[in-house]
């Protein structure tokens, strides 16, 4: 496997599987740039970002016996697999049904959408959108959105419980840009739920931080189209304990 990092919320049951691989995307912002374990190891992730070098990719990775010997000791309600694009380990599905019939976990999978495994043993897929104009995703990724919105469709279409996520970046993806997103996950079913994110600074890219108040507009313009939209601000704190690190 490409299982780089493992990350454990006790309060939760919660674990986070980070896996490693080439991305199907080269987003401009793309925080694993700048740190390769779980945020919710630090008190303050966000603050400790903004005056990074990059880091060096990971050279180490667990094999597919060695992760499940991590995991055995730990009580798991949910099992999250995330990272660069976790969707693109081979090895994916076989851990999510080993998470299934050993830890009756719950799995999801945070994706971009623009290649994806075999679902039978994935619970939840948070998906993020970027952007629903292709010239606004090409802006931010260097590629095409045409494939994650047909995949978008069609997990949708499979049943799976879909959660849909895009990020507010100041002067690249705003609230115009937001409710397109909006439009477009409706037209799938208007019950998906909808997850605003506010950007946080990362090095090398030249946009500041989303105020409470530009998210809050953008999420009253999704919800002309939406009945389930939420917001991610900066100034939220953490629930639950502290992540501790597995692995």
């Amino acid at each position: 496997m490409k299982v780089y990092h493992i990350a454990y919320e006790p309060s939760y049951g919660s674990v986070d599987i980070h896996i490693w691989t080439k991305c199907t995307l080269d987003c401009r912002a793309c925080y694993t740039n700048w740190e390769l374990y779980d945020f919710g190891l630090y008190d303050d992730a966000l603050e400790d970002i903004k005056n990074r070098e990059r880091q060096a990719p990971p050279d180490k990775f667990l094999s597919y016996d060695e992760v499940i010997a991590y995991l055995k000791p730990l009580e798991i309600k949910y099992a999250v697999f995330m990272g660069t694009e976790a969707a693109l380990d081979p090895e994916l599905p076989q851990l999510a049904k080993e998470l299934h019939e050993k830890w009756n976990s719950y799995n999801i999978l945070l994706t971009n959408g623009m290649v994806m495994p075999n679902l039978e043993d994935i619970d939840q897929v948070i998906f993020s959108l970027k952007a629903y104009s292709e010239d606004v995703f090409k802006a931010y990724t260097g590629r095409s959105n045409k494939t994650a919105l047909k995949n978008f469709e069609a997990i949708a279409k499979a049943g799976k419980n879909l959660h849909a996520e895009v990020v507010y970046i100041p002067e690249l993806i705003e609230a115009d840009e937001v409710e397109r997103v909006a439009q477009f996950v409706a037209s799938v079913d208007p019950n998906i739920s909808f997850r605003i994110d506010a950007y946080f600074p990362v090095p090398e890219c030249p946009w500041r931080a989303a105020t409470n108040e530009e998210v809050e507009i953008a999420a009253e313009r999704a919800k002309k189209h939406m009945d389930n939209v939420t917001i991610l601000t900066l100034d939220m704190k953490r629930i639950g304990d502290k992540a501790v690190r597995v692995y």
